[in-house]
């Protein structure tokens, strides 16, 4: 985080840390949500079977599948709306102007992997799963984001989500209306006790 946006971000940050009274701290977190907060749907993408395959085939190999991933994925996010904000580690962390086009961006990301899985060896297919959520986050940029949305959609696609799963929060879908065009499957899930309502996107795999 190198921009002077995200310096300034930084800044703030810090002096929040450092103000001694509430009312200081109120308006520097005002100012904070004021600059950068925003209405988003949070979409996280983590490749599955990290541990293994490393220990498998080791980290080259692994890594040379993130960069694959990381190739297929940012036009795909883009073409449905979606600006991504980082790839870290084998994740991706994108946001989206509505729910319906990043659940869209999922699906073509899921069936994307599979036909490039076509052409590889099973030690190179790619597996993925993918969590959506929507809420008021922090975003900097185009360096990073925060906030509960981004904790849920974390949540939900790297600890959660098996390979092949959308999964989706009750709040980001209320947001779709009568405009569903896919089969919902209801979740419970609990994370670190934290409670998410969830569905689980059903979609044709062919």
């Amino acid at each position: 985080m190198d921009t002077q946006e995200s310096k300034n971000f930084q800044e703030l940050i810090l002096r929040f840390s450092k103000e001694t009274t509430d009312a200081g701290r109120q308006e520097i977190e005002g100012t904070l949500w004021a600059e950068y907060g925003i209405e988003r749907v949070v979409f996280v993408l983590d490749m599955s079977g990290f541990s293994l395959l490393t220990r498998k085939y080791g980290i080259i190999h692994y890594l040379s599948m993130v960069r694959r991933m990381q190739l297929t994925t940012e036009p795909i996010v883009k073409t449905y709306g979606g600006s991504l904000i980082k790839f870290e580690a084998d994740n991706c962390f994108a946001v989206f102007p509505d729910t319906l086009s990043a659940i869209h961006a999922a699906i073509a990301l899921q069936l994307a992997f599979k036909s490039t899985n076509l052409l590889t060896t099973d030690d190179f297919d790619i597996s993925i799963s993918c969590g959506i959520d929507y809420g008021r986050i922090l975003v900097v940029g185009d360096a990073d984001c925060f906030g509960d949305a981004v904790n849920r959609a974390c949540k939900l696609g790297e600890d959660v989500a098996t390979a092949g799963e959308i999964l989706v929060t009750r709040d980001a879908i209320n947001t779709i209306g009568a405009n569903l065009e896919f089969g919902l499957r209801e979740m419970n899930v609990s994370v670190s006790g934290i409670h998410i309502p969830a569905y689980a996107i059903e979609y044709s795999s062919e």
